[in-house]
């Protein structure tokens, strides 16, 4: 399994030279499995760049799958050039969220005052399907599905496919319990030894203090969930839109010093950027 990422910044896009190691793009993966066919998660404003490599090398065929319907993660989808190509053909799989389901949310999106091209001039072939409850096979890979903590629903997922395994819980309060949402023990059976964990890890204690009910997670609750979880790797995501790359780095000292010191000094940690590329 390859894991591409092409925006692992929260909230909103950023740039500057303080945010050059992790990029300033918010959340899009690309997933592919044995098949090699591309399975993109949310649409966040990298999926503009992953968008241009597709076409550059022919792809017109893939899946996409939401966690949720929060600008960060739509808002790169009218700048996704594949949609407007009658030869693309896209799968595309969520479940309906607190204000409809994903149809719906992207053209109200694409409409004005939003947007000025209309979700009606879209020429791909798009499919809508569901990933609610059963694990479900996309491009061969089993996905399965929790609810995360966050306000206005969403879901986290976990890829498995050939023995190894890539949980994704992005925009995930582990200790403020959301409506819809779940334990952190539920968390932790979830992502039970997976061999990549990628988790919202957004704020530090002193973000916390102001920030409790936001939705989001403080880095070493995400670390605590790894570890309890066992997982094999552990990538920080979701970094705040004011975190700098030295923030960022100290956030990652940090973890690995409480690793080490809880007997996991051989699990890797470290922190997405929207260039990073993993194989598991």
């Amino acid at each position: 399994m390859l894991i591409r990422c092409f925006g692992a910044r929260g909230s909103i896009p950023v740039s500057g030279p303080q945010y050059v190691t992790y990029g300033g793009d918010t959340t899009c993966l690309e997933i592919c499995g044995q098949r090699r066919v591309p399975v993109i998660v949310d649409a966040g404003s990298g999926i503009r760049r992953l968008g241009n490599r597709l076409l550059a090398e022919g792809e017109s065929r893939f899946s996409m799958i939401f966690t949720h319907s929060h600008w960060d993660h739509i808002l790169g989808f009218p700048f996704f050039k594949p949609i407007y190509a009658e030869s693309t053909h896209i799968d595309l799989y969520g479940c309906p969220m607190s204000q409809g389901d994903m149809r719906h949310l992207l053209t109200r999106t694409m409409s004005a005052p939003y947007f000025p091209v209309p979700f009606s001039a879209l020429k791909a072939e798009i499919d809508y399907r569901g990933v609610c409850r059963q694990p479900t096979l996309v491009e061969g890979i089993e996905v399965s599905s929790i609810p995360l903590s966050h306000p206005n629903l969403g879901l986290g997922y976990r890829f498995e496919e050939s023995g190894v395994s890539l949980v994704f819980l992005t925009d995930n309060e582990l200790f403020h319990p959301h409506p819809g949402g779940r334990t952190f023990d539920d968390y932790a059976a979830f992502a039970a030894d997976a061999d990549l964990l990628i988790h919202d890890a957004e704020y530090t204690d002193a973000d916390y203090e102001r920030t409790r009910g936001w939705g989001h997670s403080v880095y070493t609750q995400a670390l605590d969930l790894a570890l309890t979880a066992n997982v094999k790797r552990f990538g920080l995501f979701h970094h705040n839109q004011d975190r700098t790359d030295e923030g960022v780095d100290a956030m990652v000292a940090d973890c690995r010093r409480i690793a080490a010191e809880r007997g996991r000094a051989d699990m890797e940690i470290f922190a997405l950027s929207q260039e990073s590329e993993i194989t598991l």
